[in-house]
């Protein structure tokens, strides 16, 4: 049963399937990303933080942000993002603080060893960047292109979720 009360043309078709293998492959990247993340964690012995943790940590960067900031920034989910802050905390990996002026939020940065976690995956990537550049997988344009892409898909499912609900 179609979603459309009409058919869908042959264009519309092609459209849709189109769509689909996107957003399946959007998944798929992922959970790869997640797996290339978690393999070179391994690799280098630091078992402590997994990938999702790990990308955290390369998000926060150099900044001292709120779990509502990091969530509003679009990198984690509702109780997702607190149950892995208060873990990194736990294990060293960031300092907490409340805020002077709201003292139900609390502030968070990297440690030295946060940071080193920061650095791996900014290595990693970097590394990334070069192979798929110098094996001529995806130049400067094709990286421009696809993140032109996807940002205008971001914007169209943020007004989805804005204007229709």
């Amino acid at each position: 049963m179609s979603i459309h009360s009409h058919p869908l043309n042959p264009r519309e078709q092609d459209f849709m399937h189109g769509y689909l293998d996107a957003l399946a492959l959007v998944e798929r990247l992922h959970r790869l990303l997640l797996d290339v993340i978690k393999d070179e964690f391994e690799r280098v012995g630091i078992l402590e933080v997994n990938a999702v943790q790990a990308l955290l940590l390369f998000n926060v960067g150099d900044n001292e942000v709120t779990a509502g900031e990091l969530k509003t920034r679009g990198y984690y989910q509702g109780s997702n993002v607190s149950y892995n802050l208060k873990k990194l905390v736990d294990l060293g990996f960031m300092h907490h603080q409340r805020c002077d002026v709201d003292r139900r939020s609390v502030r968070v940065k990297l440690t030295k060893k946060g940071r080193d976690v920061h650095r791996i995956v900014e290595e990693l990537f970097s590394r990334h960047a070069n192979g798929l550049e110098s094996r001529g997988v995806l130049g400067p344009k094709g990286v421009t292109d696809i993140a032109s892409s996807l940002k205008r898909v971001e914007r169209y499912w943020t007004e989805q979720i804005r204007y229709i609900y």
